[in-house]
């Protein structure tokens, strides 16, 4: 009997744009994702939606952060999945990027009872937030600030909550390690800060632009 193990080929560009198109977004992530394009921003992809939507209905999520307002494709997406009385923290140091988020939200038919948006540095604001309070972090802000992110974010989530970390494979620079740009060398730190932690059970997911996905142990 044979066990060697059979080499997989990696996707053609073909079946990445199958993977990636899938699962349609509701209009109201489309719209959202049409107005960050608009705005000069690079909006999460349709596959990142679909994976966000699907772990934070996965796990029941009743309290999301998101470091990263984005016009509010991604806060979409997770108040698609939430409990119908969870409610999203949405961080962004641009106030502008929000009034957009707040119109689509209101518009899918949420309350104001079910998020919350605040402008100003993740740095400053994630320590104010409660401890151990919150079902799922998602950092999708500041690069040069994903080390800070991580750090803030285990101390918020809950034993079983998700650490998601979006751009992890940087326009497939992070892997290439003569790459020295600060991005990447800063991606290359939050992911090694997530491995040597002990505090969490990871995988990487090559969806979007990469997506690191943790279970807090």
């Amino acid at each position: 009997m044979n066990n060697a193990a059979t080499p997989v080929d990696s996707p053609s560009a073909a079946s990445w744009t199958f993977a990636e198109d899938y699962v349609s977004t509701s209009i109201g992530v489309a719209e959202a994702r049409d107005e960050a394009t608009v705005s000069g921003l690079t909006p999460i992809t349709t596959g990142i939606a679909a994976t966000l939507k699907v772990l934070t209905r996965a796990i029941a999520a009743k309290n999301v952060v998101e470091i990263g307002t984005l016009m509010g494709a991604s806060g979409l997406s997770f108040l698609e999945g939430m409990q119908p009385d969870g409610i999203l923290t949405s961080i962004d140091q641009e106030a502008d990027n929000q009034i957009a988020a707040r119109r689509f939200f209101n518009e899918a038919g949420y309350v104001s009872s079910r998020f919350r948006l605040i402008a100003g540095s993740p740095v400053d604001i994630m320590p104010k937030l409660r401890d151990g309070a919150y079902d799922l972090v998602f950092i999708n802000g500041d690069k040069l600030e994903y080390v800070e992110y991580v750090a803030g974010a285990l101390r918020l989530l809950r034993h079983g909550g998700l650490l998601v970390v979006n751009d992890v494979l940087w326009h497939n620079q992070v892997a290439d390690q003569d790459d020295e740009s600060d991005e990447s060398i800063i991606i290359r730190e939050a992911l090694e800060a997530v491995t040597t932690s002990e505090s969490y059970t990871q995988a990487l997911l090559p969806v979007g632009n990469g997506l690191l996905v943790a279970v807090k142990d």
